[in-house]
């Protein structure tokens, strides 16, 4: 049987149309949570997510779009008088460069990605990565704050750490994403909310799957674990972001499988 580590809580996940972020939404419910905002910019997947949870509640939500990041805290916070527990999930990558990358390693070449992203590419990557924690991290600080506490986990990614070849978008928009989350988190922690990090391996999720074969080999050589499942990356945010983690703030977890230490 589930912990009810999470009894009563209001909480929100974005990104929770799919991976880590659905996983996370059905745990936060197993555990006890009295409503659980699953919101993602597929509408139609978060519906489907959300009609199996008992206590689930789809919210269509572009996280780069500030104004609508806005509404849906305010929405949610006017309706239950606060927000407990946030959870950043949503994030997206780049197909397009990782096949450049399959296919360079494929002819044995160099790889050359830098030189073919174009402008909408760099800042498509980072409106919803980096610009969308911005967003979510402003409002969901400035509901909690009214109650004097508050747990936020944002994911970040391992290769922020471990840069990945050919992949400079990505990875800087997750070193963004920990830095950014490491300076709100002392800022916060003086208005009782904790702020925290989980930065994932890799993942097998839908994502994931849309990486060419050879990457995802790669991945599992040399001893390494491979790939984690969705439901262990929700159960490491579901520690951060619990009474278990009180004294853990500004912290980036590691979950990769030991492929790098730091």
């Amino acid at each position: 049987m589930a912990e009810r580590d999470f009894d009563g809580v209001v909480t929100v996940v974005t990104g929770a149309g799919s991976g880590i972020g659905a996983a996370t939404a059905r745990s936060l419910a197993d555990r006890g949570a009295a409503a659980v905002y699953l919101c993602d910019v597929d509408s139609a997947a978060v519906t489907t997510h959300s009609s199996t949870i008992e206590v689930g509640h789809p919210v269509a939500l572009d996280v780069s779009d500030s104004e609508s990041v806005t509404a849906v805290f305010a929405g949610i916070a006017n309706t239950h008088g606060r927000i407990d527990v946030v959870v950043h999930a949503a994030g997206i990558d780049d197909p397009a460069s990782k096949q450049r990358i399959h296919d360079a390693m494929t002819r044995a070449e160099p790889v050359d990605v830098l030189t073919h992203i174009d402008d909408s590419d760099w800042r498509r990557i980072m409106s919803v990565n980096l610009d969308g924690t911005f967003h979510v991290l402003r409002e969901a600080v400035r509901v909690m704050k009214a109650a004097g506490r508050g747990s936020i986990v944002t994911v970040g990614s391992s290769s922020a750490f471990d840069t990945l070849l050919g992949y400079p978008h990505y990875a800087a928009s997750k070193a963004g994403v920990h830095a950014l989350s490491q300076s709100v988190a002392k800022e916060a922690a003086a208005f009782g909310i904790r702020v925290n990090t989980v930065a994932p391996g890799p993942v097998d999720t839908a994502m994931a799957r849309r990486t060419p074969e050879r990457l995802r080999a790669a991945m599992t050589q040399n001893g390494f674990r491979g790939y984690a499942s969705a439901e262990e990356l929700a159960d490491n945010i579901l520690y951060l972001a619990s009474p278990a983690a009180a004294n853990v703030v500004g912290a980036v977890l590691l979950s990769n499988g030991g492929r790098f230490t730091v």
